[in-house]
């Protein structure tokens, strides 16, 4: 089920097909949408079936696959993985033509790697607990300050009544894919992020990526924290490829 934003804007800017983390709600994006939208593009955020224990790696990309079928983007639209987004995006640009891949914050695996042991393949314990050393924080302190840090807690409180359980199920599946697919790729990382740190996503997306971040301002949510620098930032990477259906790759 996808939760529809820009509705009547079909005719101008760039789509976006956002796709959420762990919990897989499209409210996550609800204050990049307005951003996006002020200017230019539409976008489309995917409820995912984070709470079926049923579903599956294929589940969360037939789901979000449809989604970008109904956005009509005709090769051009960007597709947006947060966190665990990460497993579900390149999914989607396997089966469809997109014009670029946007990695925020995310996971990002290896063919054959399952989502449960990523984690200890890129050593995202020892790099959290590393960090919160450097910053003088408790290395087992509240794990809802390494997400909440800098939302506003209006916007945090909110959150509460749109929060859902995650099964287990998508993390035990090997990743299907034989190879990144052949889309261009960026992987924008927040600079205060406390969950992923910057130097883990650094190193991770330069081994398996051959990519070097970008930066953006925020924690791991940044969508929530800071919706008007990512949009930019997103805009501008926009501003660096082509339309696959004007001649891009």
């Amino acid at each position: 089920m996808s939760s529809r934003a820009g509705a009547g804007r079909e005719d101008v800017g760039t789509p976006f097909l956002l796709l959420p983390g762990a919990g897989g709600r499209a409210w996550y994006w609800h204050r990049l949408v307005p951003e996006l939208e002020r200017r230019g593009h539409r976008a489309v955020a995917v409820d995912l079936p984070a709470d079926d224990d049923a579903a599956g790696l294929a589940d969360y990309a037939a789901v979000a696959t449809a989604a970008l079928d109904d956005l009509g983007a005709d090769g051009d639209a960007v597709v947006v993985g947060q966190s665990m987004g990460g497993l579900t995006a390149p999914l989607v640009a396997a089966r469809r033509p997109v014009r670029l891949l946007v990695l925020l914050n995310a996971m990002v695996p290896r063919p054959g790697e399952t989502g449960g042991d990523w984690w200890d393949a890129v050593g995202q314990a020892a790099a959290r607990a590393e960090l919160a050393r450097e910053q003088g924080r408790p290395e087992d302190g509240d794990p809802d300050a390494d997400f909440s840090h800098d939302v506003p807690p209006e916007v945090w409180a909110a959150g509460a009544e749109h929060a859902g359980d995650q099964s287990g199920t998508p993390f035990g599946e090997p990743w299907p894919l034989a190879a990144w697919p052949d889309v261009p790729t960026r992987v924008l990382a927040g600079r205060d992020d406390r969950f992923f740190p910057l130097a883990l996503q650094r190193r991770v997306a330069r081994e398996r990526l051959g990519v070097e971040v970008d930066e953006v301002p925020g924690g791991h949510l940044c969508a929530l924290s800071r919706p008007d620098a990512l949009a930019g930032a997103l805009d501008a990477l926009v501003a660096q490829t082509s339309p696959r259906h004007a001649g891009g790759t």
